[in-house]
């Protein structure tokens, strides 16, 4: 009896080009794994160390990340998922500039954010001075916005777009033509909602909310300017201040298995998506979104626009203002020389970066579909799980082995090549991102039939010119997707970068946030505008493809 195609799959050994790039996945993975294997060593000095957290330090930073994320899980689904519902359900003035002006937020970094509202409500701002002059009142008139309320706050402004994206997706597939079902079957809009709409829509409310949260613990830009005791800040105050190489990596280990949850989490309400985004048959023309009139029709259109007016346009208003001052007023003006080495580093790394993970995006889905094999699919697996680890773990990951083996062999400067150079950055970078561009080159190919294949070998064409002459050309625009995609996340990246980053090569984001600490923030208003107007590409493809997914819809 012959075998069957998945036992000869099996049995077949793998291509050499998987070889390698499974490989390549297990070096991306190593920074996990040293996380995990320092577990291994739990010696008397790591079970002291865990047991002084225990006493001292590990309960104030799950409380303080509890506070916070559980208020940002909350604001994110009434926020994301209210405004989806608004622009996919209802109809009123403004609707279509809202289906995309509320992507914006998500060009703008929650450091920047905060370094922005900080300087504009604190008690020495701009509007408390001016609300004390007019008024005649005195001392401060509201609460210091550097606390854990400020930032939360701050964090569903910035995040919401993860829960609004994917819910108005799911939405949009079959929302109007249920909705409208259930108001032929004499169902109220209050019903239609609760019990339509709603129910159709949690597992991706569910996926939106687990990324935000992912977003969330992963911060230190926020966490460190408003003195939050989280994970993360803990990871770099163990290490970078105390030089505890074991409590940073316990607290990591910690922050990791957290992660983890969100990550299986939102896997599930992923898969679930299947069920609540299937189309039906067909959209009828009476299936339209509700007609909103009158103050309905404007209360809609704020709720709407509250969120993309602090989130962003107020914002970008706020950073022009400081610019603006720098530049008129400051003692030296705007340090253009100095920006212009800022940007050239940021430019620099997130171009090799970029690159690199786009490359190897292509070749990892191009080998799947060469011949599937177990083997490249766990590679390919861990590969799609490196945008959930934070990028302190991933710092954290890396000095260890380097310091364990530059220890071990003091003259091989491997520590120094990790932490001096680039090379260690863009090693971080392609471990924390390359997931974003293997998720766009694998949507990619999965446009591209088997049938092409088929007809380039039967012509004789092998591997090489099939990827090169085919499958390159007709996937050009989907790599540089997601190497713009890459770009745009390495250079609003902190936490990693702060760690690994080579001497005298500060990025756009690494001097933002050190001017913001040096209280400097006019002089911080230049680097984050930048980072801000690199964040609109995303938000702009993002935009588009909604457009043309909508106008498939129709």
């Amino acid at each position: 009896m012959s075998a069957t195609p998945l036992a000869r799959l099996r049995a077949e050994p793998p291509h050499p080009l998987q070889w390698l790039l499974a490989l390549l996945c297990l070096v991306l993975a190593l920074p996990v794994l040293s996380i995990a294997s320092s577990w291994l060593s739990f010696d008397a000095t790591a079970r002291e160390t865990l047991a002084h957290q225990l006493d001292t330090v590990l309960p104030g930073y799950a409380l303080a990340s509890l506070q916070l994320t559980l208020p940002v899980a909350l604001g994110v689904a009434v926020v994301g998922g209210g405004a989806a519902a608004l622009v996919t359900l209802l109809r009123f003035p403004g609707r279509g500039v809202m289906e995309w002006a509320l992507l914006l937020p998500l060009a703008m970094p929650a450091y920047v954010l905060a370094y922005v509202y900080t300087d504009t409500l604190q008690s020495s701002g701009p509007l408390q001075v001016w609300l004390r002059a007019r008024t005649g009142a005195t001392g401060a008139l509201w609460p210091d916005i550097r606390s854990t309320g400020g930032a939360v706050v701050l964090f569903i402004l910035t995040l919401y777009p993860y829960v609004y994206l994917l819910t108005r997706t799911a939405l949009t597939e079959r929302g109007a033509v249920l909705m409208e079902a259930a108001r032929l079957l004499g169902a109220g809009p209050w019903r239609r909602l609760t019990e339509v709409a709603l129910p159709m829509a949690r597992p991706a409310l569910a996926a939106g909310v687990a990324l935000a949260l992912m977003e969330t613990l992963a911060d230190y830009g926020v966490g460190a300017y408003f003195g939050l005791n989280t994970f993360t800040t803990g990871i770099y105050k163990a290490w970078l201040s105390f030089g505890d190489r074991h409590a940073a990596a316990q607290l990591a280990t910690v922050l990791l298995l957290v992660v983890g949850v969100l990550v299986w989490l939102e896997r599930r309400a992923q898969s679930r998506l299947r069920f609540s985004t299937s189309r039906g048959p067909g959209s009828s023309p009476e299936a339209r979104p509700v007609q909103l009139q009158g103050a309905a029709a404007w209360a809609a259109l704020a709720a709407c626009l509250l969120p993309v007016l602090l989130g962003f346009l107020l914002p970008v208003a706020l950073l022009l203002r400081l610019v603006t001052l720098e530049a008129l007023h400051g003692e030296f003006g705007l340090p253009w020389e100095r920006f212009g080495q800022w940007a050239w580093a940021s430019l620099r790394l997130s171009g090799l970066a970029a690159l690199a993970a786009a490359g190897m995006a292509l070749l990892l889905a191009f080998a799947s579909r060469l011949r599937p094999h177990p083997l490249l699919g766990a590679g390919v697996r861990v590969v799609s799980l490196g945008y959930a680890v934070p990028g302190a773990v991933i710092a954290i990951g890396l000095l260890l082995p380097s310091g364990w083996a530059q220890q071990r062999w003091p003259d091989s400067q491997i520590g120094t090549l990790l932490t001096s150079t680039s090379l260690g950055l863009v090693y971080a970078y392609l471990v924390r991102f390359s997931a974003v561009a293997l998720q766009s080159v694998e949507a990619g190919y999965a446009r591209l039939p088997g049938s092409l294949d088929e007809t380039a070998r039967m012509l004789g064409a092998g591997n090489a010119r099939i990827l090169g002459r085919i499958h390159l050309p007709l996937l050009h625009r989907t790599v540089l997707a997601a190497a713009l995609l890459v770009f745009v996340d390495v250079m609003k990246e902190l936490p990693a970068t702060l760690a690994l980053r080579p001497f005298n090569s500060d990025t756009l984001a690494i001097i933002a946030s050190q001017l913001a600490r040096d209280e400097r923030l006019a002089e911080a208003a230049l680097p984050s505008l930048a980072l801000v107007v690199v964040g609109l590409a995303p938000v702009i493809l993002l935009s588009r493809a909604m457009r043309r997914g909508d106008s498939l819809a129709t």
